[in-house]
């Protein structure tokens, strides 16, 4: 049986997460997938709302404020109400995210870096990163000024450009061909950059500093160019190599380009699957743009134990 594919929009009602919302739509309209939109519930509030004021917490009521939500977002006569799925979970939001992504499939999250925070709200700050640590699946991370395209067309002109960032290991070459496929479809440039870091050794004043530098940026260069050659001419591509602290040299770059997309990618193991590393960490706290998160390819998923408090998840599948 061949699976539509899926997106999975998680909201918490604030306005950064009605512009990653938006954001989920446009590229779910483009390629013509579905779009999931999930909110997750804490099992102690729902039941607090039982205990407290003697209201049964039904899942239909927070699907109703999700529909509210949506219209808001799109207009109450906007068709692409027509096409979103609203699914409702209680638990842990990282958990649950990561939960229904798996479930259902997804093979896109779109998430806001930030959102509410508020007794009945997610922390999305402390979620987004939890997400990332824990994710098999890319994650396009919005920042929560961004009030989100309306079609994927309106995307081009606020990205101009995708910024790559490479470390030349062996999955560079699957996040080339991701962000290639990304510049083809929106018909912007890439650029591949590789970052290289200052020695910091105290054995480097005894050594010829500067022939070490000039083999890293051969190797360096060497590598960008097999990467470039995987990808074909009719895409504008260059390449670039600097020389610095990684987020910090990465952001500049994407600033001094008028890049509003930056793909990077995680870290990985066998055993643990994907980790977020330190500089992607540190992109989504200086960069003000889109960030989209790319596991390693071929990456088992974790299996944690799960711990059932109150109402595990609630199914909102119709």
């Amino acid at each position: 049986m061949t699976v539509r594919p899926s997106i999975l929009c998680p909201i918490d009602f604030s306005d950064a997460s009605a512009g990653a919302l938006r954001y989920a739509a446009a590229i779910a309209a483009h390629f013509a997938t579905r779009l999931i939109v999930l909110s997750v519930e804490d099992p102690l509030l729902t039941e607090a709302v039982d205990l407290g004021t003697g209201i049964v917490w039904s899942p239909e009521d927070c699907r109703r404020g999700m529909e509210q939500f949506a219209a808001k977002t799109f207009g109450a006569e906007s068709t692409t109400l027509a096409s979103l799925e609203y699914e409702v979970a209680v638990g842990k939001p990282a958990g649950e995210i990561l939960r229904v992504a798996r479930e259902r499939a997804c093979d896109l999250i779109v998430i806001s870096t930030h959102g509410l925070t508020g007794m009945r709200k997610l922390f999305f700050g402390s979620t987004t990163e939890r997400v990332l640590r824990e994710t098999t699946r890319p994650v396009l991370v919005t920042p929560p000024l961004d009030p989100g395209p309306v079609r994927l067309e309106d995307a081009r002109q606020v990205i101009g450009r995708i910024v790559v960032p490479v470390d030349l290991s062996a999955a560079s070459r699957h996040q080339t061909q991701v962000a290639y496929g990304l510049a083809e479809a929106l018909g912007v440039p890439m650029i591949l950059v590789h970052v290289i870091e200052p020695l910091k050794s105290r054995l480097a004043a005894r050594l010829h500093v500067a022939g070490i530098e000039a083999d890293r940026r051969a190797v360096a260069e060497d590598g960008l160019s097999k990467l470039m050659a995987t990808v074909p001419l009719r895409v504008h591509r260059e390449a670039l190599v600097v020389y610095g602290d990684p987020a910090e040299e990465l952001a500049k770059v994407a600033r001094d380009r008028h890049a509003g997309l930056v793909l990077m990618g995680l870290h990985g193991s066998p055993l643990l699957g994907p980790r977020m590393g330190s500089v992607t960490y540190r992109m989504l706290c200086v960069f003000p743009g889109l960030v989209l998160a790319l596991p390693p390819k071929d990456v088992k998923p974790p299996q944690p134990e799960r711990v059932k408090v109150g109402t595990a998840a609630v199914d909102g599948r119709r």
